[in-house]
């Protein structure tokens, strides 16, 4: 996981994986919820990520469950058409906020 900082709000992005699957969803998803712990303005950048399976959705819902009961606010950018599409058939873009880019996420904080 490779972390950056914009103002008070924590991007996250994947370094040199292209899927989140059950091999490393547990590992990526303690991670994770450490990083929303320590700041609860989190942006997850998809950008290079290609495949997402039932337990790396796992992750975000989990992400968003945290937010949701600690008035955190978690959101997600950079989705390739492909992993959009998963996004669309679990009709999870319904509740959570998915973006096109970095800036339009952050910008809407």
């Amino acid at each position: 996981i490779k972390i950056s900082k914009h103002n008070d709000i924590t991007i996250v992005s994947f370094d040199n994986i292209d899927r989140i699957t059950t091999l490393i969803s547990e590992k990526k998803k303690d991670e994770l919820k450490n990083i929303f712990q320590s700041n609860p303005r989190l942006v997850i950048d998809l950008k290079g990520i290609k495949y997402i399976d039932s337990t790396g959705f796992g992750i975000f819902l989990s992400l968003l469950k945290i937010a949701n009961t600690n008035n955190g606010k978690f959101k997600i950018c950079n989705v390739s058409p492909e992993v959009f599409s998963l996004f669309k058939l679990l009709q999870l873009h319904n509740i959570m906020e998915i973006y096109q880019d970095i800036d339009e996420c952050v910008n809407t904080f």
